[in-house]
C-alpha cells in the first residue's frame, strides 16, 4: 500500500497537510474527502528518512543550489483589460456551481483566479480571496472593486450570506446580467445600421460636394454663356461653395457642439432635460421607456426576491436606473414606503409607468407576491423589447434608404438639368 502526502483545505477554508495510505492516488483522493477536506494536491510519499512534499508544494533547494524565482510582469492598471459583462457572468456563474457542490468559498475563488484569463479579474480574485481568507466576508471583499462589482452584486450577496442561499443569490444574478446585457445589445445593434447609413449618406454628400460639384460648375460656367441655371443646380452649387469656403468652420463648430453638450449633460439639470427628452421622443421614446421599465422591474424584482429589503433594494434601483426621470420616481416611492405607504400613489404620481405596470405593483403589494409581480412585468416588457426593437429595426431601414437616395438623387438631378439645356442649344444650334 503506497503513502501519499497531500494538501487539503478543510471547510472553513484552513490549509491542512497530512499524509494517508491508500492502494491508488484516486482512492487517497476518496479517503480525504471522507475526512470532510477538499484535496488541493497529491503526491506519492518518496523514500528516505524524512516525509517528502506533496506533490505542487515548494521543492526545498538542494546541491546548495537556490530556487529559482519565477518573475511576473504586471501592466499598469490603466492599461489592464476591463471586465466585460460576458466575463462577470460566466464567473458568477462559475462560482454559483461550486459553491453549490460543496466546495468552500475560499478554494472556489482560488480556482477561478487560477483559469481566469483577464488580468484584472485575475487580481480582483486574488484580492478578495485574501480578503476572505483573513476573516471577511464575501460580500466585504466585493467592495474594494467598485468598478468591477456594483452596489447592486454587493447587496444581493450580503443577502446571500445572511439568509444561507448564496448559491442561489449569484445564479440568480447571472441570470439577471444576461438579461440585460440581453435587451442592452439589442437596443445597440437596432442603433447600428441607421448610424452607419447616416454616417455613408454624410461621406457621399460631402465627397460630391467637394469634389464632383466644383468641376460641374465650371463645365456649366464655359457652356452657358452667362445663362442662369436651374434653381435646384444652383442651390446645391451655392451648397458646395459654403461648403469648400466654411468647411473647417463647420467640423469646428460641430466639435464644439458636441463638446458642449457633454459639458450641460453631466449637470444635474442637463441630464434631467435629456432624461426628459428621451422618453418624449416620437420613435425612440416608447423603446427607450420600455428598456428602462423592464431593467427597474427585473432590478427591483430580483433584489426583494434575494432578501434584501425593500427600503435597501428601492435605494440601489434608484441609483441603478440610468434615467434621471425614473430615478425621481423611485425616489418618491422609496419616501412613500419609509412612510408606510404604498408604491401604487408615487408611480402613478410619476406619470412614467403604464397603467398596466400600476395595476400589477398594486395586485402584487395586495397579494403579497410583489417580488414575482414585479419579475412578470421585466418579461412582459422584455418580450415588448424585442418586438419594438424588431419592429424599429423593420421601419428604418427603408426609411434611412430612401433619405440617402432623395439626397444623391438631388445631387444628381442638380447635375443633370443644365446638361439637358446645354444638349438642347447645341442641338438648336
Amino acid at each position: 500500500m503506497a503513502k501519499f502526502n497531500y494538501i487539503a483545505v478543510d471547510s472553513s477554508g484552513k490549509e491542512v497537510r497530512g499524509s494517508i495510505e491508500a492502494p491508488s492516488q484516486a482512492q487517497a483522493v476518496a479517503k480525504i474527502r471522507d475526512k470532510q477536506l477538499f484535496p488541493t494536491a497529491i503526491g506519492e510519499a518518496g523514500g528516505g528518512g524524512g516525509a517528502p512534499a506533496a506533490k505542487g508544494a515548494p521543492k526545498a533547494a538542494s546541491g546548495g543550489r537556490k530556487a529559482s524565482k519565477s518573475i511576473e510582469i504586471k501592466l499598469p492598471k490603466f492599461l489592464r483589460p476591463k471586465v466585460k459583462t460576458k466575463d462577470l457572468t460566466t464567473l458568477t456563474r462559475q462560482l454559483a456551481t461550486l459553491v453549490d457542490a460543496g466546495l468552500p468559498l475560499l478554494r472556489g475563488l482560488r480556482v477561478l483566479q487560477r483559469q481566469s484569463e483577464n488580468a484584472t479579474l485575475k487580481d480582483a480574485l486574488g484580492g478578495m480571496a485574501e480578503s476572505v481568507e483573513g476573516g471577511n466576508t464575501f460580500s466585504e471583499s466585493l467592495t474594494a472593486y467598485p468598478k468591477i462589482f456594483d452596489n447592486l452584486y454587493v447587496n444581493m450577496v450580503k443577502a446571500g450570506e445572511a439568509g444561507g442561499v448564496l448559491e442561489v443569490v449569484l445564479n440568480r444574478l447571472a441570470e439577471f446580467a444576461e438579461k440585460a446585457d440581453k435587451i442592452k445589445n439589442k437596443v445597440k445593434g437596432a442603433m447600428v445600421y441607421p448610424i452607419v447609413v447616416l454616417v455613408a449618406a454624410i461621406g457621399i454628400t460631402a465627397f460630391l460636394l467637394v469634389a464632383v460639384i466644383p468641376k460641374f460648375q465650371g463645365i456649366f460656367k464655359d457652356l452657358l454663356n452667362g445663362k442662369p441655371l436651374p434653381a435646384i443646380t444652383q442651390f446645391v452649387i451655392d451648397a458646395s461653395q459654403f461648403v469648400m469656403q466654411n468647411g473647417l468652420q463647420v467640423v469646428i463648430g460641430i466639435a464644439a457642439f458636441v463638446i458642449i453638450m457633454k459639458v450641460l449633460l453631466k449637470t444635474k439639470a442637463g441630464k434631467y432635460t435629456m432624461d426628459v427628452i428621451k422618453l418624449k421622443a416620437p420613435v425612440f421614446g416608447t423603446l427607450v421607456r420600455r428598456t428602462a421599465i423592464a431593467r427597474l422591474t427585473r432590478t427591483l424584482g430580483t433584489l426583494m426576491s434575494s432578501g434584501v429589503p425593500v427600503l435597501q433594494s428601492l435605494q440601489i434601483v434608484r441609483d441603478t436606473a440610468g434615467n434621471a426621470v425614473i430615478a425621481k420616481a423611485m425616489q418618491s416611492v422609496h419616501d412613500a414606503v419609509k412612510e408606510g405607504e404604498t408604491m401604487t400613489a408615487p408611480l402613478a404620481a410619476s406619470k412614467v409607468f403604464p397603467p398596466m405596470v400600476i395595476s400589477m405593483v398594486e395586485v402584487g403589494e395586495e397579494t403579497g407576491a410583489l417580488p414575482d409581480m414585479l419579475t412578470r412585468i421585466a418579461n412582459t416588457y422584455e418580450d415588448e423589447v424585442d418586438n419594438a426593437v424588431a419592429g424599429l429595426t423593420s421601419a428604418i431601414e427603408p426609411m434611412m434608404i430612401i433619405v440617402l437616395a432623395v439626397v444623391v438623387g438631388t445631387i444628381v438631378v442638380a447635375m443633370f438639368m443644365p446638361m439637358i439645356q446645354i444638349i438642347g442649344s447645341l442641338g438648336g444650334a
